[in-house]
């Protein structure tokens, strides 16, 4: 979205978002902002955040957010854009970017209503205690995955990107992706820290939220791969004016912005 069109979004936001305290539940129980809950399903990458931003989600906007996460890829029975196809609700979507405008094109987000939130990148962890892995370069990575016994990856878009085309580049594949290892239902993190792979690949923000693991580093800009995650309206919102508010926090607030990169997410938007 350019910037003639965030400020517009925002002009828009921001009266529906702080209109009068006068508005009462009661009169329009699912419009009004500072009442009631808004619901969102965004994806796994957001999910460590959105439990730090709860608090400032009441404080702001008097909104409590009710909010699942699924992976953003099609193939995934649990994934966002299929449980949005199934019908499930939600008010506010956030997913990757191309997901997202796919599911536009299906006519399930409010057209233009897409703003960009924040860029996640790949990393490395492994179990807390074990040796930290040099990854500076491709070649040392490349070097630490043909040593490692076994190696975690996601069902979601980075796991994608490493069984179809990482590998391929680094030219390893043949002799890595048969002790790799898909996980699908809980963070990759999680198997590392069980000490059931001795390597873990998946978005910075996802490992970070596990304890029992240390975060190595990102992967080295020669082979790393960067997820935009967009969010929008649901054609099917029933909070619609709440969800507008919540999108307009999201996207410009400094505040959002600073925890987006205590958990190693790369703010985009106004104000950041």
């Amino acid at each position: 979205m350019n910037k003639n069109a965030v400020a517009f979004w925002m002009a828009l936001c921001w009266p529906l978002a702080f209109s009068a305290a006068s508005s009462r539940a009661a009169e329009q129980p699912a419009e009004a902002p500072r009442n009631g809950s808004v619901s969102m399903l965004a994806s796994g990458a957001f999910s460590a955040v959105n439990g730090q931003l709860d608090p400032y989600y009441r404080k702001a906007l008097g909104l409590e957010v009710i909010a699942s996460f699924g992976s953003a890829l099609y193939s995934v029975p649990t994934s966002v854009p299929r449980r949005l196809e199934r019908g499930e609700h939600a008010d506010l979507v956030l997913t990757s970017k191309d997901t997202l405008e796919k599911l536009a094109a299906q006519g399930l987000i409010v057209p233009d209503s897409q703003v960009d939130i924040m860029k996640s990148a790949l990393g490395v962890a492994v179990r807390s205690g074990s040796p930290i892995p040099e990854i500076a370069t491709q070649a040392q990575t490349a070097a630490m995955l043909q040593r490692a016994d076994s190696i975690a990856y996601s069902s979601s878009l980075s796991g994608t990107y490493y069984e179809t085309e990482m590998l391929k580049k680094m030219g390893i594949e043949d002799q890595v992706l048969p002790k790799s290892r898909k996980i699908s239902g809980e963070k990759v993190g999680a198997v590392v820290a069980r000490g059931e792979a001795e390597i873990g690949i998946q978005q910075v923000s996802e490992l970070l939220a596990v304890p029992g693991i240390v975060l190595v580093g990102k992967l080295p800009e020669s082979i790393q791969r960067y997820t935009v995650f967009s969010a929008g309206i649901s054609t099917g919102a029933r909070n619609p004016r709440g969800a507008r508010a919540l999108l307009e926090l999201l996207a410009a607030s400094p505040e959002v912005g600073q925890v987006l990169a205590r958990n190693g997410l790369e703010p985009i938007g106004p104000n950041r």
